[in-house]
């Protein structure tokens, strides 16, 4: 098709330039239609990767959650003196099962790590439970939960940092308003919070 544009651009004759003339808007609009359907369906893409992420530490959150109770129930086993952690514990359990996103999921999350890690202080009083291989196994799946979700969190993390970059650089960012690809928030704690959450759940 081009080269038949070069031609007729090239042809002395007043015919040649007319059509010329007529075809070039055409192709112009043919050219900018391909480009905005592949600038969308890059959008279309990014936005999918970031969604597919997020449901990974979806599933970890979740999987952690139905650890909570038997842990709970084991540590509750050996004392009966510690009402105000088992309560801040379900608590946060609560929070986090009712966080909507990954900004209220983060400050859910955070709050439950310190209320777990008061769980495990209390745990570590009675050595008759940390013996008890219930606990322990509850310990290791747990610990082993938490791995899971750091690691998802990066991955997160960084697909959302490539799709907010991609929504807003021009010429996506025009696209993205049109069509509603809004930037997505992050899975992270504030900065002076997390300094202080340092919970491990490592078996001793």
């Amino acid at each position: 098709m081009f080269s038949a544009l070069l031609i007729f651009q090239t042809s002395p004759g007043a015919k040649g330039q007319a059509f010329f003339a007529a075809v070039l808007p055409f192709a112009v609009v043919v050219l900018l239609a391909f480009s905005g359907i592949s600038l969308y369906n890059r959008l279309v893409r990014a936005r999918m990767r970031t969604r597919e992420a997020w449901s990974g530490i979806d599933v970890q959150l979740k999987r952690r959650s139905s650890l909570i109770p038997n842990l709970v129930e084991a540590v509750r086993g050996y004392t009966k003196h510690e009402h105000a952690v088992f309560t801040e514990v379900a608590q946060a359990r609560g929070a986090m099962a009712g966080a909507v996103g990954p900004a209220a999921s983060a400050a859910a999350d955070q709050t439950l790590t310190l209320a777990l890690g008061r769980l495990m202080a209390v745990a570590e009083n009675y050595p008759q439970l940390q013996a008890a291989g219930n606990f322990t196994q509850l310990q290791a799946d747990l610990s082993d939960t938490e791995e899971k979700i750091a690691y998802a969190r990066q991955f997160y993390n960084q697909n959302a940092m490539a799709y907010n970059a991609t929504v807003q650089s021009f010429p996506a960012v025009v696209f993205a308003r049109w069509f509603q690809f809004l930037p997505v928030d992050f899975f992270a704690a504030e900065a002076a919070v997390n300094e202080d959450v340092k919970v491990d759940f490592t078996v001793a």
